[in-house]
């Protein structure tokens, strides 16, 4: 008999307003008096968000120290410089606030800030992390990255290399929704990110890692991104919306967490290597290039993705179903006139092979052979 296996969640506290409890959550995990190290994207300052949480921090009693310089694709030395800053203030927890970048360096923060090692100590598992760590509070301010429940971050090193850290140390222990939070995300954004925890779920419960006792996220996740996210975008005040959004994005976060991503990732990490483009926007323009190639593997899971959609339980409707719903919120595919045009196939399929993909690579449920990254390369590149 197969044993499967769902990782810890951690708690999650959601509700339009649930930004005032931030104090009364940290109360109960450190020391009254304690200082917070509060790692909060730069744009959130206009939108009064950091002063909110800085706010409600205070009102606890207890003590913050804000950084604000959180750069999007974050990388090991702006984890570093956090963590010193974290060491220094003696800070007894770390409270994230923003999109997937700010999450991934206040999470590594918590992680890491019990020693004196750089973030890349402990890359790809290379190392065991600290025995002691910091409170973790994750607060999303985009409904995408799923990172407010995974136990993963991905920074790029000096050499311009994305480099995963992972490890339950890296998990959060409170991840706080609240849908006001999301309501001043561009509509483009707000598309990019819903996008790739729509792909989030589809790898999930689609790849070969995939099984049922996850798929009770991962589809969940499908519906509310099908069914939502277009409001999403054309209502950005719409608090239902958001508030869907943001379930859809926490519960594939859990999905990948628990089984992992697969070629879209693989392709949207590669292509980042080569040239900036929003990481919702790569994977999602890499699953549509790649699904129906994908899903001539397909074992019932890719027909029971369909469904979740909202189209008829068969694999051949999942492609079209992914690419209309793409397509209906603005998301470009083809990359032709933005710069990128000099990127060949050659080089993308060379990214792709790295050992920093591997996995995502190995996790596809229909084997991809070192003759079928060149093809997928070329379909990701071409399509329009």
């Amino acid at each position: 008999m197969t044993t499967l296996e769902l990782d810890r969640v951690p708690r999650i506290v959601q509700g339009a307003g649930a930004l005032e409890t931030l104090g009364t959550l940290l109360s109960g995990s450190v020391k009254p008096g304690s200082s917070v190290l509060l790692v909060v994207d730069p744009g959130l300052r206009r939108s009064g968000i950091t002063d909110s949480a800085a706010s409600a921090v205070r009102r606890a009693g207890l003590g913050v120290t804000l950084l604000e310089d959180v750069k999007s694709d974050p990388t090991m030395a702006q984890a570093d410089a956090a963590a010193t800053l974290a060491r220094r203030e003696g800070a007894a927890a770390v409270v994230a606030v923003g999109g997937g970048s700010a999450l991934d360096v206040g999470k590594t923060v918590a992680a890491i800030a019990g020693a004196s090692a750089s973030a890349e100590h402990y890359g790809l598992c290379a190392h065991p992390f600290p025995a002691e760590r910091l409170a973790c509070v994750c607060i999303p301010t985009t409904s995408g990255t799923g990172s407010e429940t995974t136990r993963t971050a991905v920074l790029t090193n000096a050499a311009g290399t994305k480099i995963w850290l992972w490890g339950a140390e890296m998990k959060a222990d409170v991840v706080l929704l609240d849908p006001v939070l999301t309501t001043g995300l561009p509509a483009a954004l707000t598309a990019a990110t819903g996008i790739d925890a729509l792909v989030h779920a589809i790898e999930a419960s689609t790849n070969r890692n995939a099984h049922a006792a996850n798929d009770v996220y991962c589809h969940q996740a499908i519906r509310l991104v099908a069914r939502h996210l277009r409001r999403a975008v054309e209502a950005p005040l719409d608090l239902a919306a958001r508030g869907a959004m943001q379930w859809a994005a926490t519960y594939a976060g859990i999905g990948i967490d628990n089984c992992g991503t697969a070629v879209a990732h693989n392709i949207g990490h590669a292509l980042a290597s080569l040239r900036p483009i929003h990481h919702g926007r790569a994977v999602g323009l890499a699953l549509c290039a790649t699904l129906e190639w994908t899903s001539h593997a397909d074992d019932g899971r890719n027909a029971a993705a369909a469904a979740a959609m909202g189209a008829v339980a068969d694999p051949r409707a999942l492609p079209p179903a992914f690419d209309r719903l793409l397509r209906e919120v603005g998301i470009k595919v083809s990359l032709a006139g933005e710069g990128h045009d000099d990127i060949t196939p050659q080089q993308l399929a060379a990214q792709m092979a790295r050992p920093e993909n591997e996995a995502m690579r190995l996790s596809n449920r229909r084997p991809i052979r070192e003759e079928d990254l060149l093809e997928l390369a070329t379909r990701t590149l071409t399509q329009h």
